[in-house]
């Protein structure tokens, strides 16, 4: 199952309960699509969320909404219905909107290009806590809700803690020689891995945020863009280079590979609500089910997707400073192609 958006996308997010997928272009416009196994996908909305590119989006209010987080430094909220807005916070952030993650079913958090992360109350659409908590841009952001902590990593090579109990930073590790650009909490909580530039997941333990406790450098050297957890014990891996990987933590080994996106970098990685799809945001589409099953012949039975405005110029307008933001403004300037979705 395939989907072109015409545009490159920045980011992607399902439903929580049903057969729905949104991305967000470069263009700042928002698709929302219903998807089906045995049908082809439909175009639901099509809107011009923002004045500039669209890095984040995520369904809120048990998928009664989608809120939106772009360049242009505002937050949209749109009513998955209608596709009108029903708010829209200009100058969310004093620099550009780089992540978006939900907390809690009222509560999302937002991190952008000069480190600040703002939690917001969806409900009463107003900031509950603000934490300048890094140098560079926030690549990722994970939450640990038994202990409401939200943890980020940034283009400043550090991953922090945030105690949203306490309106705290908790805990900053030490600098990193490289950008960390992804993160996933495993081990059931016991270990915190980070994906960096360099291609190395870093490894931390829970509670000793300073250093890492392991690393791990088979994936080297093309930056681990997106991390997707598995399960408990087996993360899957986006990298600069296209490659999406199945790879086990402790013991650490990569599993296999399960696809390759023609050397276009994996932007985002995410499951449907009954897990039983994959989407990928890159170039082109893959069955998972019979990748983890098989992944050489799967890879071999895939076609790229065609571009419908291969002539267009689209770029970020306001990029970030750091080399991910750089990396997708440069590798997509003249590829608007762009498609995701795989069977799980």
């Amino acid at each position: 199952m395939e989907i072109d958006l015409g545009k490159v996308p920045f980011t992607m997010d399902f439903h929580p309960s049903d057969n729905l997928v949104t991305a967000g272009l470069i263009t700042g416009d928002l698709h929302l699509y219903r998807f089906n196994a045995d049908s082809s996908p439909q175009r639901l909305l099509e809107i011009h969320a923002h004045s500039e590119s669209c890095r984040a989006a995520r369904f809120i209010n048990d998928g009664q909404a989608i809120i939106t987080g772009s360049s242009d430094r505002s937050i949209l909220a749109t009513d998955l219905e209608t596709g009108s807005p029903i708010a829209r916070l200009e100058n969310a952030h004093e620099d550009a909107i780089f992540s978006l993650i939900n907390l809690t079913e009222s509560t999302v958090a937002s991190g952008d290009d000069q480190g600040c992360v703002k939690v917001w109350d969806t409900r009463q659409r107003s900031c509950c806590n603000s934490f300048n908590v890094h140098e560079d841009y926030v690549s990722d952001m994970t939450f640990a809700s038994d202990s409401m902590k939200l943890l980020s990593t940034s283009g400043d090579g550090t991953l922090s803690v945030c105690n949203l109990r306490t309106n705290k930073i908790q805990s900053q590790s030490e600098f990193s020689e490289e950008e960390l650009l992804s993160v996933v909490i495993m081990k059931n909580g016991r270990k915190v891995i980070c994906g960096s530039q360099n291609g190395t997941l870093l490894l931390y333990s829970w509670g000793f945020f300073k250093d890492c406790s392991d690393r791990f450098t088979a994936l080297s050297p093309n930056s681990i863009d997106s991390l997707l957890k598995l399960d408990e014990d087996r993360v899957i891996t986006g990298s600069e280079n296209g490659l999406i990987s199945l790879v086990g933590i402790l013991p650490s080994r990569v599993i296999q590979p399960l696809a390759e996106h023609s050397e276009y970098p994996i932007e985002c990685l995410a499951f449907s609500h009954d897990r039983k799809y994959l989407g990928s945001i890159s170039h082109e589409m893959w069955d998972l089910d019979d990748l983890l099953q098989n992944s050489g012949s799967a890879q071999n039975d895939q076609a790229p997707v065609s571009d419908s405005d291969s002539d267009a110029m689209n770029v970020d307008t306001n990029p970030p400073k750091s080399r991910k933001g750089a990396k997708r403004k440069n590798e997509h300037a003249n590829d608007a192609t762009s498609s995701f979705f795989a069977d799980l």
